[in-house]
């Protein structure tokens, strides 16, 4: 019989400090228990203000993180940007108790607001960035841990699915987990990071996820080899899970590590 992980689940519409301990207590079964991570966006518009952001991440918040259990800052920018560069952030947490306990450190963390005073206090007039846009995904069942890559010269591409329907959402997350799909991204050597539904966040309902080659050119040879698979001809021949059905957008943003990103 076909193993089935696609489950109907109640939407999140909010996190509380009281009710993410109790909402953790799912999580917390063992080592396969699925991780959660934060993607953050910064919307800048001068180098001004990407360095002081770049500088309180490297030496005050990713320090800080770490300290608290988050074993992995991913910290990168655009490829190609169009005019100044966004930053985007990825933080892995254990679970949602985690991720509440992380953000409730922080805020009391008299230390870490001195030294992050100029990012933290920056005044109205030269804030430290635009906005910060921000979504919680909770890991995939078929990879429910984030894996860093080797640390060597590389690049990224964060994919996301969007879907017309929850019911659409989950079918395309079925897909991934249950009809292999993730394995021929393992297979084919896509050294995929994670893969994780946005249950907080915007452009719901939609899926994301990361994966790594050294350059563009392997990106190229990677993704001809993917289309061709055996296993993903007949896995995308599937009815059900035709692209028409379940995908309604998708987007490709190309990104680069920095120096001290630990992803």
């Amino acid at each position: 019989m076909k193993r089935r992980s696609f489950v109907k689940s109640t939407l999140l519409t909010g996190v509380t400090a009281t009710v993410l301990p109790v909402m953790s207590k799912a999580t917390e079964l063992g080592p396969k228990a699925a991780e959660y991570y934060e993607l953050r966006v910064y919307n800048l518009k001068s180098p001004e203000q990407q360095k002081l952001v770049e500088d309180f991440l490297k030496d005050t918040a990713i320090p800080a993180f770490n300290s608290l259990g988050v074993k992995h800052v991913g910290v990168f920018t655009e490829m190609k940007p169009e005019g100044q560069t966004r930053l985007f952030v990825l933080l892995q947490f254990n679970s949602l108790a985690h991720f509440s306990t992380v953000t409730d450190s922080f805020a009391g963390n008299a230390d870490l607001q001195i030294k992050g005073a100029a990012y933290l206090n920056a005044p109205a007039a030269a804030p430290a960035y635009e906005r910060i846009e921000s979504s919680l995904l909770k890991a995939f069942v078929h990879m429910p841990h984030l894996k860093a890559p080797e640390n060597k010269a590389r690049i990224f591409e964060l994919r996301q699915y969007q879907s017309a329907t929850e019911a659409a959402g989950k079918k395309k997350i079925e897909m991934f987990n249950d009809e292999g799909e993730i394995d021929v991204f393992k297979r084919l050597g896509f050294k995929p990071v994670f893969w994780g539904e946005t249950v907080i966040g915007a452009q719901r309902p939609n899926l994301t996820y990361m994966i790594t080659f050294d350059d563009l050119d392997a990106k190229n040879t990677h993704w001809k080899a993917f289309g061709s698979d055996p296993q993903w001809k007949k896995i995308s021949a599937m009815p059900e899970y035709a692209d028409a059905l379940l995908v309604s957008k998708i987007t490709s943003t190309m990104l680069v590590p920095t120096s001290y990103s630990q992803i």
